[in-house]
């Protein structure tokens, strides 16, 4: 019997005492043992190999350690102390003495790593189909015909198949977005330099960023907050805490626009132009706004990265292996990998400079949105049609994920139903660095209205617990004067990437009036609950990074408090300080006006 490895719903009964830490593993080895060989695993730890880590337990509950008896899977290109990295090839294998970064940080918060899963040789393919034969392939968890994805073959299998809580992979080019896609997984490719990539087998070291599996969003939330830590002995690692910068976790905006390809540009089957279609309602209903883009500069960057010198940097990583034992290296991973021992120091830099333009042109699109939709992949191949055209399919797996991390975008794959042949289909969220807990707070809200098995089991959604609202790294700023759109202050809520939220009014509680000092003149918005009236005022939405340099702007007496608005909503907006009323001389009481913008054009 398949049992609910959710975090919550094993917190709650490790909670109950109905089960521990060690009935877990043992249930879970003894699943294992009943499999026998499973290529979705190069190495399985046995009891004796976990017994350290659930002694590590001891004294221990979920409320001191937020991963406390969770049990998980590691993409072996990723080092686990102890157990051989083979990175999917027998001649490279080697054996660390240290964990990974991420993977201590996990095991310190309590997750038990099972062991390792396996993966496209040296995470080089989409598929899932290029591991050798001393380990097999993987199959699909749905359906053995269909590919499972790749190159993060075995942690995706294993994490819908129910054997895990969730799964370590690796993303450079959507080697996690995708299997996720094709297994009902929720699947996040950080920024990269969130996650530390010491520790890990590259691929292509500036582009390469530790991926994560999970059944739920809530589960890849809790994963990602610990994983995600600055590792200074990293040379990628990037310093960023969400909470400074305004960003948290929680309930999805009420009103949002996403962005979404022109639908010519799609490229995709039936089923997922279905998945697409079902994203695109879905988004409407939770209050979003459809906004079409063309998608152009998005698809010529993913054209780059096998088209351009970034294939230099996989023979980089293996270029010992492939001049001292070139058979040990697939057949389709050395003609990818052996292309990248060509290309001249000057085709990097003409690369480099035309990602920079698809780079600024790409940043204008995405600006434009709160969010970005997109297909995960175009479609889910049978291995039969792999082994006809193992690059040509490959490639076309690629069209939505290869551009990813060359802009250096966050992504989520998230998992929206299931076609008639009974495969899952996803779409992806994505938007600029650091949009992680925003695109999981979206992926959340979608979760929860499309209420989806776990992964590949028959097993129902737990039901979500109520969040607070998430928080976005913005401040929206209520404007009553010279900053309302086309008055002369405007810009300084533009230049600061200020974008207009709505026009409203404030609660039936103030007055306005017209400061006695200037030119230029300057309104005052007070409260008065007994003889106030309806203001109209402007929401706007301002990063919190540049917030200090608008404050600072401000001249006294007016500064920056909370306003009532006409919704009940409580917003930061403009108020004045006591007593400004009268300095200077008496300020003209317009109220009447109703607003400071016909007051203006009554003058």
């Amino acid at each position: 019997m398949t049992i609910d490895l959710t975090i919550a719903s094993l917190h709650a009964a490790y909670r109950r005492g109905t089960l521990t830490p060690h009935a877990l593993i043992e249930r879970l080895l003894d699943q294992a043992n009943a499999r026998g060989h499973d290529p979705a695993w190069i190495t399985r730890l046995d009891r004796d190999r976990l017994e350290p880590y659930l002694a590590r337990l001891e004294g221990e509950s979920p409320d001191s350690l937020p991963l406390f008896g969770i049990p998980f899977a590691i993409k072996d290109n990723i080092d686990l102390a102890g157990v051989p990295t083979t990175a999917g090839c027998p001649a490279f294998a080697y054996t660390p003495e240290q964990s990974a970064f991420v993977v201590q940080r996990l095991i310190d918060a309590g997750a038990l790593p099972l062991g390792k899963t396996n993966l496209d040789q040296f995470a080089t393919g989409l598929v899932g189909e290029r591991a050798p034969e001393e380990y097999g392939v993987p199959a699909n968890a749905f359906d053995a015909a269909y590919i499972p994805g790749g190159s993060s073959s075995g942690s995706a299998v294993t994490t819908a198949a129910g054997q895990v809580s969730f799964a370590l992979g690796t993303d450079t080019a959507g080697s996690g977005r995708v299997p996720a896609c094709f297994h009902n997984l929720f699947g996040v490719k950080p920024s990269l330099g969130l996650l530390s990539t010491r520790g890990v087998v590259p691929a292509c070291a500036t582009l390469d960023t530790i991926s994560l599996f999970t059944l739920t969003a809530d589960d890849a939330h809790t994963v990602l907050q610990v994983a995600a830590a600055y590792d200074p002995h990293c040379e990628w690692s990037r310093r960023h805490d969400f909470a400074i910068h305004g960003k948290a976790y929680g309930q999805a905006p009420a009103r949002f626009r996403f962005g979404v390809p022109y639908e010519s540009q799609w490229q995709t089957d039936t089923a997922y132009s279905a998945a697409m279609h079902a994203a695109i309602a879905q988004l409407e209903a939770l209050g979003g706004e459809k906004v079409e883009l063309d998608g152009s500069p998005l698809l010529a960057a993913a054209r780059l990265l096998y088209e351009g010198p970034w294939v230099a940097e996989r023979y980089h990583a293996i270029r010992g292996l492939l001049e001292s034992n070139p058979a040990a290296v697939h057949p389709v991973t050395r003609e990818i990998t052996l292309g990248g021992a060509t290309p001249l120091a000057v085709d990097a830099f003409d690369a480099r400079y035309q990602l920079a333009e698809y780079r600024r042109q790409a940043d204008a699109l995405i600006a434009r949105v709160d969010v970005m939709l997109s297909p995960t992949t175009v479609t889910h191949p049978t291995k039969a049609e792999v082994a006809a055209d193992p690059i040509g399919v490959n490639s076309r797996l690629g069209t939505w994920t290869n551009f990813m991390n060359l802009l250096d975008y966050s992504a989520l794959a998230v998992p929206i139903g299931f076609a008639d042949s009974g495969l899952p289909v996803g779409v992806t969220l994505f938007g600029p660095t650091f949009a992680d807990l925003g695109l999981l707070s979206l992926g959340r809200a979608l979760e929860e209205r499309l209420d989806l098995p776990l992964g590949a089991t028959d097993l129902p959604r737990p039901a979500l617990p109520p969040l607070a609202p998430a928080r976005d790294g913005t401040l929206e700023l209520v404007v009553c004067g010279a900053h309302l759109d086309g008055l002369p202050l405007n810009h300084q809520l533009t230049e600061r990437g200020g974008v207009l939220v709505e026009a409203t009014t404030s609660a039936p509680r103030y007055r306005l009036f017209a400061l006695a000092d200037g030119p230029p003149a300057r309104p005052a918005m007070t409260r008065d609950a007994a003889n106030g009236a309806a203001i109209e005022v402007e929401v706007w939405r301002l990063p919190i990074e540049t917030l200090g340099s608008f404050l600072a702007g401000i001249p006294a007496p007016l500064g920056l408090g909370q306003v009532e608005l006409a919704s009940g909503a409580w917003k930061s907006g403009f108020i004045c300080s006591a007593g400004a009323l009268h300095e200077g001389g008496e300020a003209t009481d317009v109220t009447a006006y109703s607003g400071w913008r016909k007051w203006l054009q009554q003058r």
